[in-house]
């Protein structure tokens, strides 16, 4: 009698506790986030409680710590005092109707203004973009400004390491960035510090995971950037990581990966924007701006492009980058070719992209036959069917290659290109950044490496994709609710 009693009493705690945890859910998991992820949430919690309150107490919150917050709102403040002095250049003479109210909202959210008198060179080549940059600061005269998410010192960076160590050598001031978990969990992490160090360079970690030194946040939240600035002269801004094209990882090699990516080469007013881009993250890390650099001092550019930088990340109150894609998916009367190898939309980016294809637009979107990251790979697949019936073309660039070039083109002068996916995690979890060009010169340039892209892929058929196995479908749907955990 006793132990029944005992087991009574357990089995009430149990329910009790049981029925807290889920109301609690309730309560506090939904505010805040999108439905799709307070929906996958409350799911995970209410069939594994306690398994799903921790892994919530881990990486539930996408908001940085408080202290980190109050740092990026300086930021935000910074930039949006320094609007007036970055807005230089002549802009191009009739622009769409729709395209100043784009450019108005991108200043708007990211601080940063549009400026003309702007050049603009794509480098689709891998090792010809680390030739660029090499030569770039082989010529540096000031400083040097390096922010890559990776960034590794091995046999296809060293001529850049050297050019580095010869810029100081010529005391030149070397500024490096890099996010710190994803160097961390790649090879060459130890070396490429202790290169930096021993060359002088002025380095530092982004959004390090070191709880000893106070210094901890949302264990997933990344610095995705791709900068390099020179001089406050010429900028490369892109998808590429400075590292070999297979990141040096064993099993990477083993099946051949490759990635490919497009980088572009800026000079004029709008290298400003992305030296404040930098800025911004440095004074992050270390609460100092470094000095000698006006963000007011700029040149002409060697073309007429049209240029806005817009930031986005966790230290925005709005995503940004996806109120860019929305809004020039839904300004396209013709054609948008998306470029973007983990392809994981949210409601309103599906529904923008099914809706341009529906009012006759032809709609482009480019992935990996392959990929690196299988959960991503399989959410991105979840989506296909709805995509193919709503008529959009989806081409699959042939592995071995990861096509891991980031673009928005639509209609015929106005393009995106940067580091950001189009995926839910570009849009509330890494810090991202992307360029805004309107210019149809440029544009017939990506043009022309989307065709380049397009000889390199197959087009899936909806025929094709419906033959594929249940149990394919059932793993892809079951990536794309863990990837609405955010």
């Amino acid at each position: 009698m006793e132990w029944l009693t005992w087991s009574a009493a357990w089995a009430t705690f149990v329910v009790v506790i049981d029925m807290t945890i889920r109301i609690t859910a309730i309560m506090f998991v939904p505010p805040g986030r999108r439905p799709t992820s307070a929906m996958a949430w409350l799911l995970l919690i209410f069939f594994l409680p306690v398994p799903g309150v921790l892994l919530f107490l881990l990486i539930g919150n996408p908001r940085l710590p408080k202290k980190r917050r109050e740092v990026q709102s300086e930021v935000n403040s910074f930039l949006h005092a320094a609007n007036d002095s970055l807005e230089l250049g002549t802009l191009l003479p009739n622009p769409p109707e729709w395209f100043e109210s784009i450019v108005d909202m991108n200043r708007k959210l990211g601080a940063l203004p549009l400026s003309g008198d702007n050049g603009a060179r794509l480098i689709s080549d891998y090792h010809e973009s680390i030739r660029a940059m090499t030569e770039a600061v082989r010529g540096a005269q000031r400083y040097v400004h390096v922010e890559f998410y990776i960034l590794k010192a091995d046999a296809a960076t060293e001529d850049f390491f050297v050019a580095m160590e010869e810029a100081i050598a010529r005391g030149v001031p070397v500024r490096v960035l890099m996010d710190h978990w994803a160097n961390l969990s790649k090879p060459l992490h130890r070396q490429t510090k202790e290169r930096l160090t021993r060359m002088g360079a002025d380095w530092h970690l982004l959004l390090p995971l070191q709880p000893l030194a106070r210094k901890f946040q949302r264990p997933d939240l990344r610095n995705h950037r791709k900068l390099l600035i020179v001089d406050g002269d010429v900028a490369f801004l892109g998808s590429q990581n400075l590292t070999d094209p297979s990141y040096n990882v064993p099993k990477n090699i083993r099946r051949g990966l490759q990635w490919v990516d497009l980088m572009v080469r800026l000079d004029g007013p709008v290298v400003r924007s992305v030296d404040a881009v930098f800025l911004t993250d440095y004074y992050s890390e270390t609460n100092e701006v470094p000095d000698g650099i006006d963000l007011a001092e700029v040149t002409a550019g060697s073309d007429d492009y049209d240029c806005q930088v817009v930031p986005s990340g966790p230290g925005f109150e709005s995503e940004n980058n996806l109120q860019l894609f929305l809004s020039l998916l839904y300004a396209a009367q013709e054609r948008a070719i998306m470029v973007s190898p983990y392809f994981v939309p949210d409601e309103a980016l599906l529904r923008a992209v099914s809706g341009a294809a529906a009012r006759g637009v032809q709609v482009d979107l480019f992935v990996s036959e392959t990929s690196d990251q299988a959960i991503v790979y399989h959410a991105q697949r979840s989506y296909y069917e709805t995509l193919l019936r709503a008529g959009v073309n989806i081409w699959q660039y042939r592995a071995p290659f990861i096509l891991h070039t980031k673009s928005l083109s639509i209609d015929d002068e106005t393009a995106v290109i940067g580091s950001s996916n189009m995926d839910m995690r570009s849009f509330g979890l890494n810090f991202e950044a992307s360029l805004l060009v309107r210019g149809r010169e440029f544009v017939d340039e990506l043009r022309d490496v989307e065709e380049l892209y397009r000889q390199n892929s197959t087009l899936l058929t909806l025929e094709e994709w419906l033959k594929q196995p249940l149990r394919s479908r059932a793993l892809d749907n079951l990536a794309r609710l863990t990837s609405a955990l955010q």
